[in-house]
């Protein structure tokens, strides 16, 4: 668009009759030509933004038919105080103000322990989404779990009784199955390609109001939460207004296709503060196949302790940055062990996923099948390493290492030690380590404690003090220093820094 000009055509006059006569006209002029130049520009912007903003209307009218809600009732729990107000607040976390009535005894009125069993529960509601036009439906875990009844209600309001299919606490996801035919199913997309700030929209009942939407965007990638079984799952965060009742609900992305499943908010008030997270499609693809082939869900076991690794480690690992998972801990006899894998190495990649930390490694440990043989690329000493493993499974398994500190001794390092005695080693199936009597200056500033059993010292084992002594000399000054300890059981790395 042409911008508004001002053109005078003037033959010759002199310059103050030229000034007095046309400045103030002039001036006018500019002022309604600018204001026009800059109403078209706020027109046209304003045009150009409404037209890059999302219209969900489509998407909404094509899957609303396909989400479903999930309500439940239980029965009476017989149990102490303790059980019942474990209970109240978990309701409280997942639905807030309006979590439903437990129907529990109350033990100020039927004695003690909780007395006479009460009545049936109330009902919870949650959300759900058909994934197949014969009736199977996808929720979470925690909407169904222990339930007496469920109640599936369909968009049409037509009302359905339902039979779990399979149920997996670790994943929090559950499959049901209604006995319909020719069903509106949403489709399922892809999770491993979304990029923080894509817009993204929930279909679901919170608070119970059915079929109620909200929008927003991915907020971030991978996010790691402190709930049991959680560390299987690696979310997908977004601001969009999820709320109690949103549980099990499908999140899409702009092409209609599922790409999460909403599972969690933090919240201090029991409603939406835009930090929500969703389970990734790819998670709930792999468990629902198995949870509808087999009921049950197989996940891989690699049998090792990891640490975060922080600029210390990485310098005192040799690494050119802080990444990947560092192994404290190798479990005797398990997949890792097998493979070479060994205290001190740091997992950057498994099965060709990159191992930022070690929130990343037991979700790309969970997905693979067990028996699978993958890669794992590690760094040893300094050097990159790539070993076979082949993955075991974490339901057979008997226990999995986790973590806990360790340092050195002598002088300079501010120790002093004891023998380790034949039978607390035997325990802790430890093939070497010396017990942390007193600590002071460099091991005290790394968080060294007595009772700590020193397993090794910048890589090297330590079986007795002597070792400890004739070690302590060699060791480099001013610089961060690999210390694996064993504490509570746990075994996880610390550093030292001998100063000059």
């Amino acid at each position: 668009m042409a911008k508004p000009s001002c053109k005078l055509n003037i033959t010759w006059l002199n310059t103050r009759s030229l000034s007095i006569l046309f400045s103030p006209l002039m001036r006018i002029t500019a002022m309604a030509g600018t204001m026009a130049t800059s109403l078209v520009l706020a027109v046209v912007s304003s045009l150009s933004e409404a037209q890059s903003l999302p219209d969900f209307t489509v998407l909404v009218e094509r899957n609303a038919p396909a989400i479903v809600n999930v309500s439940t009732t239980y029965a009476a729990v017989r149990g102490n105080p303790q059980d019942r107000a474990e209970l109240e607040d978990l309701l409280r976390y997942f639905y807030g103000d309006r979590a439903p009535q437990l129907g529990l005894p109350d033990p100020e009125q039927g004695g003690e322990g909780g007395g006479e069993q009460g009545p049936d529960g109330a009902g919870a509601t949650g959300s759900g989404f058909i994934i197949d036009s014969s009736g199977y439906i996808v929720t979470n875990h925690h909407v169904i779990d222990e339930a007496k009844t469920i109640t599936v209600t369909l968009n049409d309001q037509r009302e359905f009784e339902a039979t779990v299919v399979g149920s997996d606490e670790r994943s929090d996801l559950a499959v049901l199955k209604i006995e319909a035919t020719n069903l509106p199913a949403v489709k399922l997309g892809e999770s491993e390609n979304l990029k923080v700030g894509e817009w993204v929209l929930a279909i679901g009942s919170p608070f119970g109001l059915q079929y109620s939407v909200a929008a927003g965007i991915i907020s971030y990638m991978g996010r790691a939460l402190p709930t049991e079984g959680s560390n299987y799952v690696s979310y997908i965060q977004t601001d969009v207004a999820i709320n109690p009742g949103h549980s099990g609900g499908p999140l899409f992305n702009l092409a209609g296709e599922v790409i999460g499943i909403n599972s969690q908010i933090f919240t201090n008030s029991g409603g939406s503060i835009g930090l929500s997270f969703a389970i990734p499609v790819d998670v709930a693809k792999n468990v629902v196949a198995q949870l509808r082939e087999n009921g049950t869900v197989q996940r891989g076991w690699m049998g090792v302790g990891i640490d975060n690794v922080n600029q210390e480690l990485a310098d005192a690992f040799n690494l050119d940055r802080p990444h990947g998972a560092l192994v404290n801990d190798v479990i005797k006899g398990g997949p890792a062990e097998a493979a070479g894998i060994a205290t001190g190495d740091v997992i950057t990649s498994f099965n060709g996923h990159d191992v930022r930390t070690r929130d990343d490694l037991p979700y790309f440990v969970g997905l693979v099948k067990p028996g699978t043989e993958v890669p794992v690329e590690v760094v040893r000493s300094g050097s990159p390493l790539t070993l076979r493993m082949t993955v075991g499974n974490l339901e057979n398994a008997n226990a999995l290492g986790q973590n806990t500190p360790a340092t050195g001794g002598g002088s300079r390092l501010g120790l002093e030690v004891s023998p380790l005695d034949p039978m607390t080693r035997e325990q802790l199936e430890l093939d070497a380590g010396v017990v942390v009597e007193s600590v002071r200056g460099a091991a005290q500033q790394a968080r060294l404690q007595p009772g700590d059993i020193i397993v090794s010292l910048n890589g090297v084992e330590l079986n007795s003090p002597e070792e400890l002594d004739a070690l302590e000399p060699k060791l480099p000054v001013d610089r961060p220093l690999p210390v694996l300890v064993v504490r509570d059981e746990r075994q996880t790395f610390f550093t030292v820094r001998i100063e000059p």
